[in-house]
């Protein structure tokens, strides 16, 4: 009588190659194999690592400024952590000091678009995308667009970067922000856009760009999206619901065929 092999392999086990996704594991008789629960237990401690890890706000600045941004901080009303993950309205609003440092450097002319980098549910994703990704973005942008001062905001939500843009006097607001992990993705990027940012605007008011990162959505088609989208909100007067992403939708094959090609040539 045959014997049956103790692991059980995946006939999509090769599938594995083209993304991070937990597909394919296999199984020991009615359960997952060892390798595949040990990963799963590194998988969630990094997402959870991802969210509790502070902001390197001195290296962002850096970093920002030897691509040549001008940066400045910025701190919502959470005054820590823990506060900002028992208190998400908090995140939403800066406190005193910030909003009366934000208002000294508005202009008599609005900027055309204000980018926000914020660590939201994960540091590991701005300290990792957000530069280069706004590097990528300002090749793009059209000739004569001010750009107002990179404000990097520490505990900070989505909504924050409305009350910054209304305090630079910014037409766009850009927020680029560490995004809720994932047990294969512990470090992708959002990016929100509102336009004529104001303290109040709902979520049906924004655009929203995910999974910015080499393994996810790449910089450059990130960057293209977002700099359509920019000149879209500024046609239409609004963005959110009634501005429509009608970029090309990125090829599955290519970017699986770009992933296989990184694993094979790392």
């Amino acid at each position: 009588m045959p014997k049956h092999p103790l692991v059980q392999p995946n006939p999509w086990a090769h599938l594995r190659a083209f993304t991070d996704a937990r597909i394919a594991l296999g199984r020991a008789g009615n359960s997952q194999t060892t390798d595949a629960v040990l990963a799963f237990g590194v998988a969630h401690a990094q997402a959870r690592d991802a969210v509790h890890l502070p902001l390197d706000s001195a290296a962002v600045a850096a970093a920002l400024g030897e691509a040549g941004f001008t940066a400045v901080t910025a701190h919502s009303a959470a005054a820590d952590r823990a506060e900002y993950l028992r208190r998400p309205d908090l995140g939403r609003r800066l406190d005193e000091a910030s909003r009366a440092r934000l208002s000294t450097l508005r202009p008599a002319q609005p900027f055309d678009v204000v980018f926000v980098i914020a660590d939201g549910l994960s540091a590991l994703a701005v300290q990792s995308h957000a530069v280069p990704l706004l590097c990528s973005v300002r090749q793009r942008l059209p000739a004569g667009w001010s750009i107002g001062p990179v404000v990097i905001a520490v505990q900070s939500r989505v909504a924050l970067g409305d009350e910054i843009g209304a305090l630079l006097g910014a037409r766009q607001v850009v927020m680029l922000i560490g995004e809720r992990p994932g047990l294969s993705s512990p470090d992708s990027l959002g990016i929100y856009l509102t336009y004529a940012p104001r303290v109040g605007r709902s979520d049906a008011e924004r655009n929203c760009i995910s999974n910015v990162r080499p393994a996810g959505l790449a910089y450059d088609q990130a960057a293209s999206r977002l700099v359509f989208l920019l000149n879209g909100a500024l046609a239409l007067g609004r963005s959110g619901v009634d501005l429509k992403d009608d970029t090309p939708p990125v090829s599955a094959v290519a970017s699986g065929t770009a992933r296989l090609a990184e694993r094979q040539n790392p």
